[in-house]
């Protein structure tokens, strides 16, 4: 034991990380998996709990368009390691062949075309049944925040018009609503995290930033110079660039600080 000990924090030292499938199985939160309804649907969801002596917030953790797989799942439990609640909802319950969800698909390409055959209004009763759910956990403290990932980012904005039962939305790597009408809706900050070089979705920054401010509306959007989409998972992979090590570092340290006003 105390050589794998010894191992993993020379691992670390060198810039080497765990995998994501080596987090989950290392953590030592206690994780577990959960199932609450929508009308029209029964949501599989991962559940990890920090650990701590009071209540705390909850966060919610929207998945990329891969769906609700290790990676998704790590980050919750790395969310978590900073003292929260972490519910992750699994978007893709119920769509596979079987009735299953998202490791029921028989590879990522195919998650990702469910992924975007999802019916908008589903999207939302899930992420309302999720922040409902959340306030019922007793370890909670009853406020909730929404951070997403690329496709999930685009939907934390989005969920942002169409919900005032959360405290703020973090997207990470998505769009605005397109709609400026929209952004008249939002009563909570927005906290974005671009990586340099993704003009797909930094094209559509300046927008937002329009809209937001014509309604009065936080939106505190950082780029990291150099760092690629998706710099979140990119940047704790073994050949990662510098760019996307960095922004990732330094995107968890923003985190954590956004986090702490829960």
């Amino acid at each position: 034991m105390k050589k794998l000990v010894v191992l993993i924090v020379l691992m670390s030292t060198l810039g080497w990380s765990q995998s994501p499938l080596d987090r989950l199985e290392n953590s030592p939160r206690h994780h577990e998996w959960v199932t609450f309804s929508t009308q029209n649907q029964a949501v599989k969801s991962f559940l990890v709990y920090p650990e701590v002596s009071e209540k705390v917030a909850v966060v919610i953790v929207i998945h990329e368009n891969r769906g609700l797989n290790d990676w998704a799942r790590s980050m919750a439990d790395q969310i978590a390691e900073m003292g929260y609640i972490v519910l992750a909802p699994d978007f893709l319950s119920g769509t596979a062949s079987n009735g299953g969800g998202t490791s029921d698909y028989e590879n990522s390409d195919l998650a990702r075309t469910a992924i975007y055959g999802l019916d908008p209004n589903q999207i939302k009763a899930t992420l309302e049944a999720s922040v409902a759910f959340a306030k019922t956990i007793p370890a909670a403290n009853g406020k909730v925040a929404v951070i997403g990932f690329c496709w999930g980012g685009s939907q934390s904005f989005l969920f942002a018009t169409q919900s005032n039962e959360i405290e703020t939305a973090i997207v990470c790597y998505g769009t605005g609503p397109k709609a400026t009408s929209a952004y008249q809706n939002i009563q909570i900050p927005i906290y974005g995290f671009y990586g340099g070089n993704d003009n797909r979705v930094n094209a559509t920054i300046p927008s937002s930033q329009a809209a937001m401010q014509d309604n009065s509306n936080t939106f505190e959007a950082v780029i990291y110079e150099g760092a690629g989409h998706g710099f979140f998972r990119a940047g704790e992979e073994e050949n990662t660039s510098e760019a996307n090590k960095k922004a990732r570092n330094e995107g968890l340290a923003r985190l954590k600080r956004i986090l702490s006003s829960l």
